[in-house]
């Protein structure tokens, strides 16, 4: 059996579909079709595995979250590849492709990206108060997850600056430099994603780095006749049939759907 899938990686947005390409070829008079096995697993750490989706025969089975939105495309024969749809956050990362026999496996992986923004996130109480699992709930309620190190570092190369280290999805905590200063780690360090490493998820707070990627509706500035105290911005979204933007929102809007404001608005962490 020889597996093979798309070099580099598929590239889609949240609430899309995409397919995750994969083929593989055997000898056909040595083995029945029926008994040939595609699983499609996701890479959650270098050695860790999560089941996607199972094929053997005409049978088929989505796991967890990916059920009633994979398939496989079937696009003749030796066609392994999967269809997902209603693509979330959680989906990004890298996918093995495994084709199994009665004798032999190979395995191909796939990159899945997501167009996106990165967004530096603290709590209104202050810096550097969120452990690791803190600061996945912290993403989560403002419409993100914490980012991997490779969008981050496409972040910083698309010219992000940010003086305040954060956690990301590994477990490490980074920061992107592109303007070196006295008063973040001095002047004559070089540029780049500065990274203290692994740290403690449970005795350690910094900040978060969180990624969101497009929206399901538009952020809008509501235009009052004078400042609104929280409460009453609430109020006012509501009663506009709307609700109060979420930090990851806003930051959505402002990079995919080029919100720009130049007034002041509460978010939902108020």
């Amino acid at each position: 059996v020889v597996v093979q899938t798309a070099p580099g990686k598929v590239v889609t947005h949240r609430g899309g579909t995409i397919i995750l390409p994969c083929r593989y070829h055997y000898d056909v008079s040595a083995h029945d079709p029926a008994e040939i096995r595609l699983k499609w697993t996701k890479v959650t750490e270098p050695m860790a595995f999560v089941d996607v989706f199972v094929a053997l025969g005409k049978a088929r089975r989505a796991f967890g979250t990916y059920r009633g939105r994979t398939a496989l495309q079937e696009d003749g024969f030796g066609d392994a590849s999967l269809i997902i749809r209603n693509v979330t956050l959680q989906d990004y990362g890298r996918y093995e492709c495994e084709v199994t026999n009665e004798l032999e496996d190979d395995t191909g992986m796939v990159k899945l990206d997501l167009e996106g923004v990165i967004f530096p996130y603290h709590p209104r109480l202050g810096r550097y108060t969120l452990n690791f699992h803190e600061a996945q709930q912290a993403c989560l309620e403002q419409d993100g997850i914490l980012a991997s190190h490779d969008q981050l570092h496409q972040a910083w190369l698309e010219g992000m600056d940010w003086c305040n280290a954060g956690w990301l999805e590994d477990g490490s905590v980074q920061y992107p430099i592109s303007r070196p200063r006295e008063e973040c780690g001095r002047k004559d360090t070089p540029v780049g994603v500065r990274n203290y490493g692994y740290r403690h998820k449970e005795s350690e707070h910094y900040d978060a780095f969180c990624f969101t990627s497009n929206l399901n509706g538009k952020v809008y500035f509501l235009k009052t006749f004078r400042k609104l105290s929280y409460s009453e911005a609430v109020q006012a979204c509501k009663n506009n049939g709307a609700a109060v933007a979420k930090v990851g929102q806003l930051y959505a809007a402002w990079k995919l759907q080029l919100l720009d404001r130049c007034e002041a608005g509460w978010v939902e962490d108020g």
